[in-house]
């Protein structure tokens, strides 16, 4: 059975207020046709199938798109909700949408029962977990588990929920495949997490030792937008598309996984493929001075791209984003970050203007606030003639 493991469409997504539909809908037309040309059998989407709990219309009109020509191209579709969906909303209708070949796997009480497709060498047993915070179900396991084990941690949760898997999974024998949105122990030895991934940490999604995954044939992960091995078995496919800059050195694409004959109580033969997907806009991040990214031929090849700029002039341009944006038409972020930083000592404000005269503190306020680059000859005249001004009111009152 030929297998394709995708996960984190995160639909709906915006990259710094710019909407992604149009260029998610590229990427997964590009996976419909890798769907018929390479005949795959099922696509899995491990969670995280919209990037909000109320999709918009059009994140649905997205959605049922993708799926319907999916199966128009031969394949069936197995997708669990992630942390970002609502699984409520995302598994409306669902009982119906399986008998159309499209399943999807949103409640906790769905674990232990797979959605069993059949290939010339017999049955693969599909077991989607859903995203289960542990504070919202494990209510429902409370006349399950043994007094002495609790479900306050993803890890306990996740581990009970794999001996139900196992359990049922002993009982029909054959090859089995498992979907679960978490983050995996050992993810951090393969790659660093982008501050999406970040974000969504922060909200509560522990770590899950690899361990927890015994048994099943092939597990596909879902949460890391970048692609992973933890085993052979065990893999994260990443998101289809950059969602943020952190990711922008991370291919994007899907895992092929040929699933073949059991080999006697060894598991099922692997054969693991990565399949990449097109980048509609690619990632960059420019460093140096303003005058450089605006004229050095260098940087022309970048000019189509999504840029986040890393101004290192001495002192902060005015209006810099405008001017790069001009070259730059997908320049969304902008960051000072000066090459030469002025070492102002450890004085204080108050130490540091003791004794100066009113044209001194002027002075070095402007040197402060400036990183070191003093007043012009303009603007030295500018503030002579203003205090001169105002002494001059002073005497008069």
């Amino acid at each position: 059975m030929r297998i394709l493991h995708t996960s984190d469409w995160h639909i709906g997504r915006t990259f710094h207020t710019h909407s992604t539909l149009e260029h998610l809908r590229i990427v997964l037309d590009a996976l419909v046709d890798v769907v018929r040309d390479r005949s795959i059998d099922v696509v899995v989407v491990a969670g995280d199938v919209f990037d909000s709990a109320m999709p918009s219309a059009d994140s649905y009109t997205l959605l049922a798109t993708a799926l319907r020509e999916i199966r128009n191209a031969g394949a069936q579709v197995i997708m669990t909700s992630g942390n970002h969906d609502s699984a409520t909303r995302l598994g409306f209708q669902s009982e119906w949408a399986g008998l159309a070949g499209i399943h999807v796997i949103t409640r906790p009480e769905q674990v232990a029962t797979p959605v069993t497709l059949t290939d010339e060498h017999g049955p693969v047993h599909f077991y989607g977990i859903p995203f289960l915070e542990p504070a919202l179900v494990r209510h429902l396991y409370a006349n399950q588990t043994h007094p002495e084990r609790t479900l306050k941690t993803h890890e306990q949760v996740l581990t009970f929920v794999m001996d139900q898997i196992r359990s049922d999974l002993a009982v029909r024998g054959g090859r089995s495949v498992v979907l679960a949105h978490c983050f995996a122990a050992g993810v951090a030895a393969t790659q660093e997490a982008s501050d999406v991934e970040r974000d969504i940490t922060a909200g509560g999604l522990d770590l899950v030792p690899v361990s927890v995954f015994e048994g099943p044939d092939y597990v596909a992960l879902g949460h890391i937008h970048g692609r992973a091995r933890l085993e052979d078995r065990v893999r994260y496919s990443g998101a289809p598309l950059h969602y943020s800059f952190a990711e922008a050195a991370k291919p994007r694409g899907a895992w092929q996984v040929d699933l073949g004959p059991d080999r006697s109580g060894k598991g099922a033969e692997l054969e693991i493929e990565w399949v990449a997907l097109p980048v509609p806009r690619r990632l960059s991040v420019l460093t140096g001075e303003l005058e450089e990214l605006l004229t050095a031929d260098r940087f022309a090849a970048f000019e189509g791209d999504w840029v986040s700029a890393v101004l290192t002039d001495q002192v902060r341009p005015l209006d810099g984003m405008r001017a790069l944006q001009k070259r730059f038409p997908h320049c969304v972020t902008l960051e000072h970050r000066p090459a030469v930083v002025v070492d102002t000592g450890s004085e204080s404000y108050a130490e540091r203007i003791n004794r100066q005269t009113d044209p001194d503190i002027v002075a070095g306020f402007l040197s402060f606030v400036r990183n070191g680059v003093g007043q012009t000859e303009f603007e030295r005249d500018l503030v002579a003639e203003l205090l001169a001004a105002g002494e001059l009111k002073e005497v008069t009152q």
